[in-house]
């Protein structure tokens, strides 16, 4: 069988974006697995092709999770997006696009949820279908599942504008502002590099 390197680029960045929406939904979703950290201190910070968009952002990422520790990381967590009643920084598409929880923001990413087959699971997520991380899964999924009536870049751009592009940097200013962001900060500093190139690509589908 012929080798070919185009086709072998394509799914090593296919497995790569995959991989890039899953650690950052579970770096925005407490508990992370100790192990998550661990692996991501030691990363490689080079990229194969020096100059990428996501280098720098990347580099600073395994840099912020090298310099503090796991209690250092929850406890910023915590901070920002824990404790009774309202948090310092919402973690909800709902509140970015309407102004509050529950709503009809809600309402259309689970409808559209549905159609893809999708349902969250109430013995694992806790949250509503709205917090960052599941969205993030849910693209993930997109990008990495085996049915390719579902899992394909038509579904992937179109959930990616209505459910990802709208609030996503909003998400990203609200942690960034906030003065006890530390490793926070510069996830949401990479998170949104990371939908910059997600979104010029989808664009070029266009």
């Amino acid at each position: 069988m012929s080798h070919d390197p185009s086709l072998t680029s394509a799914l090593d960045e296919e497995t790569a974006r995959a991989e890039l929406y899953g650690v950052i939904s579970e770096l925005f979703y407490f508990p992370w697995r100790p192990e998550l950290l661990a692996q991501l201190r030691l990363a490689p910070t080079e990229a194969p092709e020096a100059g990428g968009f996501l280098e720098e952002p990347w580099r600073q990422l395994v840099g912020v999770a090298r310099a503090m520790d796991d209690a250092s990381i929850q406890n910023e967590y915590d901070t920002l997006f824990g404790g009774v009643g309202k948090p310092a920084v919402y973690l909800y598409g709902s509140h970015y696009l309407s102004g509050f929880l529950h709503e009809k923001p809600l309402a259309q990413l689970r409808q559209d949820l549905a159609a893809l087959g999708l349902t969250r699971d109430d013995a694992t997520m806790f949250d509503t279908e709205d917090h960052v991380s599941y969205v993030m899964e849910v693209m993930r999924f997109l990008v990495a599942g085996d049915d390719v009536s579902v899992s394909n870049l038509t579904q992937q751009a179109r959930f990616f504008a209505t459910h990802v592009q709208t609030w996503l940097p909003a998400l990203c200013d609200a942690v960034q502002a906030h003065p006890a962001a530390r490793f926070y900060a510069v996830l949401a500093a990479f998170t949104r590099a990371f939908v910059g190139v997600e979104s010029q690509g989808f664009d070029l589908m266009a």
